[in-house]
């Protein structure tokens, strides 16, 4: 009994990454350049502003609340540091400064009306989300600003060899949000405040100021996908939508972080992200049309769901 209790949560655990292998052998039987190194490259570019996003919705689903306003956040401060060279000469290391601080400025509001406002997360992001959008939509007229500047586009286009730098600072990115959730005070508050928020409030931990916090953190990680974007598309483009949100939401989840809060890896999180993109780009190699692939995409949300549910089961059941 104990043997299929722990069969079952290692299945439920990995079950992202052995999607992973599965669905990648697959597509590299249906078609051989799938596994190519130069595809690789391809997944993980692809992979490296959804990751960053995943990462942003991951912070709030932590403490138990999600940011639904993350792709707004991204396009809007974007936008803002584009503005910033083109229409006042900014150099673009003052530029990527402004995008990210735009981003942490937006992601604290955030934190602001669901902290110390008592707004219910879903509603408040959704409303931001939509909010920044219709901004950008109206001060750009549905145009995408293009960016000239080298410097800024460089991130985008450079290279380490053959490899490019994309993903490298992606895993970076990763690797950083590891150490700050699994060894810092405040990483562990956060899981803390997701678990139990009347027992972290018990245990001395500000619980209003981690939840402030988690959403700045998310707003933080939403500039950074918006300058990580704008520097690979060499613009600003309106055309991210509800898509890539509900991809930003599904990924965390089928990589093992919980929508009740105060659970969920690092490891998991990338995990679901490559899941996503590897599907995505598998089924655009064998010439699946892009319908099946929308469709495809909602079955993965609803997969998502059912997998935590398991897990929240299988926890409560072992816990008896």
């Amino acid at each position: 009994m104990q043997d299929d209790m722990n069969g079952r949560k290692f299945l439920l655990d990995n079950v992202v990454w052995i999607l992973i292998i599965v669905f990648s052998l697959l597509a590299g039987v249906l078609n051989p350049f799938f596994l190519s190194e130069g595809n690789l490259q391809n997944v993980l570019v692809q992979a490296t502003t959804l990751g960053v996003l995943v990462l942003a919705v991951s912070f709030t689903l932590l403490i138990g609340e999600i940011d639904l306003s993350v792709v707004g956040n991204l396009v809007f401060s974007g936008m803002i540091g584009a503005y910033a060279m083109q229409e006042y000469g900014a150099h673009w290391t003052v530029a990527v400064a402004v995008t990210v601080l735009t981003g942490t400025l937006i992601g604290a509001l955030n934190g602001y009306f669901v902290s110390y406002m008592r707004m219910n997360s879903l509603i408040a992001t959704l409303a931001m989300g939509l909010f920044l959008q219709g901004a950008v939509l109206g001060a750009t007229q549905a145009r995408t600003l293009v960016i000239a500047d080298e410097g800024y586009a460089y991130m985008g286009s450079a290279t380490i060899g053959t490899w490019p730098i994309m993903p490298v600072a992606l895993f970076v990115i990763y690797l950083a949000a590891h150490v700050v959730l699994a060894y810092s005070a405040w990483g562990r508050n956060l899981y803390a405040t997701g678990g139990n928020r009347r027992a972290a409030h018990a245990a001395g931990i500000n619980v209003r100021r981690a939840r402030l916090g988690a959403f700045a953190a998310s707003g933080f990680l939403a500039g950074l996908a918006g300058f990580l974007y704008a520097s690979y598309l060499g613009g600003v483009s309106v055309t991210v939508g509800s898509t890539t949100l509900l991809y930003a939401v599904a990924a965390p989840v089928i990589g093992g972080v919980s929508l009740l809060g105060g659970r969920g890896r690092v490891l998991g999180m990338l995990g679901g992200t490559l899941l996503i993109t590897v599907i995505q780009t598998g089924l655009q190699l064998i010439n699946v049309s892009a319908y099946y692939i929308q469709m495809i995409g909602g079955a993965m949300i609803l997969l998502a769901i059912a997998v935590d549910a398991f897990r929240v089961r299988g926890e409560e059941q072992g816990s008896v």
